[in-house]
């Protein structure tokens, strides 16, 4: 049985690995919002998807070291492109939509969810993602959707809880035992979590190395 372990600190290369791919500098290349204009599929790709307000604009942001690099909505479902940044010539770093979408009309629901299933069935160079889950809530329902589209379109993901600084002790062990009981009725997810605040840098360092061993 997997028992989704948090994933462990890099090691002193790893972490110089990671450090240096990310000290170089991303860039917004575009937003996407049908599959005729996603950029060539020239390198490869790690993407971020997660619940509106999950902490997924500030995450890319901590981790490319940028403040206004990835830009949130208050709003869920208002941004209904994929947007792809640049880091180095061999990495394009995804970023999907927030999903929850009380406040989005409902054909604006199902073109995002169409563009956003054929996106994950139709590329070949995606990699890896990354799943968010808010710290302090666990997995939702919303999470186990986007969890089962993944494991439909054969894409490997990886947990990563969020704004752990906000949960403490008893009550993050109480989540994380949630989340690897969520975890285990997937099988494309990747068998590590990582726990990150990106406010007070926790994860950071060990993301950044995943990232950068991913080819």
């Amino acid at each position: 049985m997997i028992t989704f372990p948090l994933a462990p600190e890099p090691d002193d290369a790893s972490r110089e690995r990671g450090r240096m791919l990310f000290a170089q500098t991303a860039e917004f290349l575009k937003g996407v919002v049908a599959m005729d204009g996603l950029p060539p599929a020239d390198r490869v790709e790690v993407c971020f998807a997660g619940r509106s307000n999950v902490g997924k604009s500030s995450l890319i942001n901590a981790l490319t070291g940028r403040k206004g690099l990835a830009r949130a909505s208050n709003t869920p479902g208002r941004t209904q492109e994929i947007n792809f940044f640049t880091l180095t010539e061999a990495l394009y770093l995804v970023d999907l939509p927030g999903y929850g979408y009380a406040q989005a009309p409902l054909p604006v629901v199902e073109k995002w969810q169409r563009l956003l299933k054929a996106y994950l069935a139709g590329r070949a160079t995606l990699r890896r993602a990354f799943v968010l889950i808010d710290a302090r809530h666990g997995v939702k329902a919303p999470d186990e959707e986007i969890m089962a589209l993944l494991d439909s379109s054969a894409v490997t993901f990886q947990a990563v809880l969020t704004k752990t600084d906000k949960v403490k002790g008893k009550d993050l062990d109480r989540v994380l035992n949630q989340v690897r009981a969520a975890l285990s009725k997937h099988p494309a997810a990747f068998p590590e979590l990582v726990l990150t605040s990106s406010e007070k840098g926790d994860g950071i360092a060990t993301l950044r190395s995943l990232i950068s061993g991913i080819g």
